[in-house]
């Protein structure tokens, strides 16, 4: 077989197959729509699930920790003490007699959607309540924006 030979069948083959026609990428398009409209949405709320998760973890830790003050102390920080008690002694109220050197917490973590847990001592729920008002901040709310509530973490 010459080289001439070799340039025509060469050319014979590629005749046919010059591209991807107009309706075959229409219907690739289609199909990577229809995958994305499916698949996207089950990873849009995984960041709010991971935020929820957190701030229970959270407030499952600090409640360990005001756990442990009472055992050493005998009472859990007023509303007025807040959780900062659990990392610097009280200077105002009940002064504890048996608070830890190192304290209880390195510092009091904000929740995360970045604001402050509420804490009030003694609670409506139990001696103390720990609450997170989720996404948009403020006491109630559905979905995203529910309450993470110390009482209702089994």
């Amino acid at each position: 077989m010459s080289f001439s030979q070799t340039g025509r069948s060469l050319k014979k083959t590629r005749r046919g197959r010059e591209g991807f026609t107009l309706i075959e990428l229409m219907v690739v398009i289609v199909i990577l729509g229809v995958l994305a409209g499916l698949i996207v949405p089950q990873f849009m709320d995984e960041p709010q699930k991971a935020r929820v998760v957190k701030a229970k973890m959270q407030i499952e830790s600090i409640s360990t920790a005001l756990k442990k003050f009472y055992i050493d102390n005998g009472f859990y920080p007023t509303t007025e003490q807040g959780l900062q008690a659990l990392v610097t002694k009280p200077s105002v109220g009940r002064t504890p007699k048996n608070y830890s050197p190192s304290g209880y917490l390195p510092k009091v973590p904000k929740d995360p959607w970045g604001t402050h847990y509420v804490y009030v001592s003694p609670g409506k729920h139990g001696p103390f309540d720990l609450i997170s008002y989720g996404a948009d901040g403020a006491a109630g709310g559905t979905g995203g924006d529910a309450d993470v509530n110390s009482w209702e973490i089994s």
